[in-house]
């Protein structure tokens, strides 16, 4: 029967010994990924070539200067204009069942379709071939939906903006 374990040496590497290990590590670790690194090397060759990195480096030593051009940029009217009617498109949509607006998108889809092909014929419509069209019941369906559109924007337009 072996010996019972009364002391455990802890061995402390020193600082030299540390650093061997990572450069060691680091050795096997650029070996293993030989192909990548020359990779990296020829796009950074070629974006200090072209002066990418002249200027990225100059960009980041200006940085105050072009965040403060970005944000002066941003704040003008016209940005903050834009911004503002994203995000009220954007709740206006969030308020809409997805599917109404699948249907009516591949029903625009179809409608653009059939105009391309009306197009192509060069075929003009008279004031009477007008006048009987809204008895087809696809076009006495899309004016009725367009109808009801328009009479939903004007009782939207009489109550104030909130």
């Amino acid at each position: 029967m072996a010996a019972p374990i009364t002391s455990i040496k802890r061995i402390e590497r020193t600082e030299m010994e540390i650093q061997q290990e990572k450069l060691a590590d680091l050795q096997k670790l650029i070996a293993e990924q030989e192909e990548s690194l020359q990779k990296i090397m020829e796009i950074t060759g070629e974006l200090h070539d072209i002066g990418a990195l002249d200027a990225l480096q100059a960009m980041l030593q200006a940085k105050e200067k072009i965040t403060g051009i970005a944000v002066g940029q941003i704040s003008r009217e016209p940005v903050t204009n834009m911004l503002n009617n994203v995000m009220a498109a954007a709740g206006a949509l969030t308020e809409i069942d997805p599917a109404t607006i699948q249907k009516l998108t591949k029903s625009a889809q179809r409608g653009l379709q059939e105009a391309e092909q009306g197009i192509k014929q060069n075929h003009k419509t008279s004031a009477l071939q007008l006048l009987k069209s809204v008895n087809d019941p696809d076009i006495n369906r899309a004016l009725t939906f367009g109808l009801n559109i328009l009479k939903g924007m004007g009782k939207g337009l009489d109550t104030p903006a909130e």
